[in-house]
């Protein structure tokens, strides 16, 4: 059976985000599949890594309860807006509180390689845009996906990664709305 993990990193309980999440939801409990889930902005954690990994901050508990989620989970559905062309401030300081070396990958001694500690799971990522994805990706080179795809997800072993963009949020109707929500409830439904 598969263990699934969503995490929802919009900082705003109101935002479209919440429903594609919830509807995720819905989809994979109604498939059998064991869910969990972690809301970034109802965390209690600061975001800021203070001191790089130069020395370690200790995690809050609610850092270390979302550790042991992922760790669980063996695919992360991470749904999040793009801003700036990147991720919400609070989901950026979740990941760089989170995945630290010993934790999510392991520098090689003498060496420029890394071990990969998060092997064996998969990943979804469900992002809204108020543009459309071919401007985001060709114009922009789709930063917040080069960010979490693969500079952390698939950095850490996560492998693979699916990509999907919902949008134009930006003055979409609500007819349009509910065909985003059954097309993510049908993701929930085949696990993707």
């Amino acid at each position: 059976m598969k263990n699934i993990l969503i995490i929802n990193g919009h900082p705003n309980p109101s935002s479209f985000n919440f429903a594609i999440a919830e509807s995720y939801l819905k989809g994979a409990i109604a498939s059998g599949a064991e869910v969990d889930t972690i809301t970034v902005a109802s965390l209690n954690f600061n975001p800021n890594l203070q001191f790089g990994y130069q020395k370690r901050t200790e995690l809050e508990p609610d850092l270390l309860e979302s550790w042991e989620k992922i760790k669980k989970a063996n695919h992360l559905v991470w749904i999040h807006p793009v801003w700036w062309g990147g991720l919400p401030a609070i989901t950026k300081g979740f990941i760089d509180r989170l995945f630290l070396p010993g934790m999510a990958f392991q520098y090689r001694e003498n060496s420029v390689w890394w071990d990969k500690l998060l092997k064996g799971k998969t990943a979804h990522i469900i992002t809204t845009l108020d543009q459309p994805s071919w401007y985001y990706r060709f114009f922009y080179g789709r930063p917040s996906v080069n960010q979490l795809k693969k500079s952390t997800l698939e950095f850490s072993g996560v492998k693979p990664v699916k990509v999907t963009y919902i949008g134009i949020i930006k003055g979409s109707e609500d007819t349009q709305r509910k065909k985003w929500l059954e097309k993510v409830y049908d993701f929930g439904m085949r696990n993707k």
